[in-house]
């Protein structure tokens, strides 16, 4: 018999959360941790936002899920949202980033097939994280992902992260798109350069190809922008979003222009719970309080003032950190060495919360309405926890 009847595929740790309070996560037994995790970038506004609960305890006593079946006004207006505040001109919602990313995928390869092509290849970049789904771990090149599940679904090529020649030169005839990650977040919290995210885009226009973009992880005003491809002076064909679009509530969305959607008719695509009239209510109110221009700045600011305080505070450490990169409040410190024992140590030592990722990074993700107070205690306690690290010797 297990220890927990929950299927063992997550290395749980000690910590066991039962209560939000902003950035604040209190566990079982009452210890506070202070959480720049934002459970991996989805609890953008922290833990019990009062417009937000509200929001949600207000609709889940009025109607929480009919089905796609009928009238959405609560998926209309949601959508019209978006659809205003963005390139996209349709929406499809769903229930999680790799949902997303999969409709992504669909609506590409239906976009050729509608004007008879046969195109289906996406070309997609190496140590990119699209999701856990069979297509999904399909488009990224980590075996870590791949391994149990084989076969693979084909139809992907593997190009190196920001290899706008590699990319250009992996384009044939059967291409369809690139699908593409603006900031890698599992990958290590890697920005793509300006020249590539604009090459991609000039690519794609050229060979009549779609560009996908996967913001998951960096959008929904994650790094000062609204989506990070504003930074980059581009606008996609097809985008994913989710994590912080429903605040913490399980939300998704595939925003596409009404060209490279034109594949999706009736019948090619759908979900029982996507666009639930309780998720719409949730977006809604993450779109009250984010989409304008006095929270996007207040983002890049306090995100300047973080960066600053990291960049001021590793110098230090040189035996232990690398650098700071990173968009927004996207930001990763690059370690000299592998991250998950030093991230255990500042959550079961400190009572600090942070996410490790690939090429030695430490990913910091905090809620979007911290303050200066908070990025203080975020230096006091990663600064106690570097003094008290020490590094496991190698085998």
């Amino acid at each position: 018999m297990p220890i927990t009847p929950l299927m063992p595929v997550y290395p749980r740790c000690g910590f066991r959360p039962v209560r939000g309070e902003g950035a604040w996560l209190i566990s079982e037994d009452g210890r506070r941790a202070l959480d720049f995790a934002s459970g991996i970038a989805v609890n953008l506004l922290g833990h019990g936002h009062p417009h937000l609960t509200k929001a949600i305890q207000d609709q889940a006593a009025t109607l929480m899920h009919v089905s796609n079946l009928y009238g959405s006004p609560q998926g209309e207006a949601l959508a019209q949202r978006l659809v205003d505040t963005t390139f996209a001109d349709t929406v499809f919602f769903t229930n999680s980033g790799a949902e997303a990313v999969e409709c992504a995928i669909k609506t590409a390869r239906a976009f050729h097939q509608s004007t008879g092509s046969d195109r289906f290849e996406i070309i997609t970049f190496k140590n990119a994280f699209h999701g856990r789904t069979m297509a999904t771990i399909s488009a990224s090149n980590q075996d870590k992902m791949h391994k149990g599940f084989a076969p693979l679904l084909n139809g992907f090529v593997y190009v190196d992260f920001d290899d706008l020649a590699g990319a250009e030169a992996a384009i044939t005839d059967r291409t369809a798109g690139f699908l593409v990650e603006p900031i890698q977040g599992e990958g290590g919290v890697r920005p793509a350069s300006d020249a590539f995210m604009q090459g991609l885009r000039k690519l794609a226009d050229q060979h009549g190809i779609l560009l996908i973009l996967d913001e998951v992880q960096c959008g929904v005003a994650r790094t000062g922008a609204l989506y990070a491809h504003e930074l980059y002076g581009i606008t996609p064909d097809i985008m994913a979003s989710a994590k912080g679009i429903g605040g913490g509530f399980p939300l998704g969305a595939c925003l596409a222009t009404e060209h490279a959607a034109r594949g999706m008719v009736i019948g090619t695509h759908g979900s029982t719970y996507g666009g639930n009239p309780l998720a719409m209510a949730a977006g809604n109110a993450v779109w009250d309080v984010v989409a304008n221009d006095e929270f996007l700045s207040g983002v890049r600011a306090i995100s300047e003032k973080l960066r600053s305080a990291i960049e001021q505070f590793i110098g230090n450490y040189p035996d232990l950190f690398v650098g700071v990169r990173g968009k927004g409040l996207m930001l990763g410190i690059q370690m000299t060495h592998e991250t998950r024992n030093f991230v255990a140590h500042l959550r079961d030592q400190h009572g600090l919360l942070t996410v490790a990722a690939g090429d030695n990074t430490l990913r910091v993700l905090p809620p979007l309405n911290i303050d200066e107070g908070h990025v203080a205690t975020f230096i006091e306690k990663l600064s106690a926890g570097a003094a008290s690290y020490q590094q496991p010797q190698a085998a």
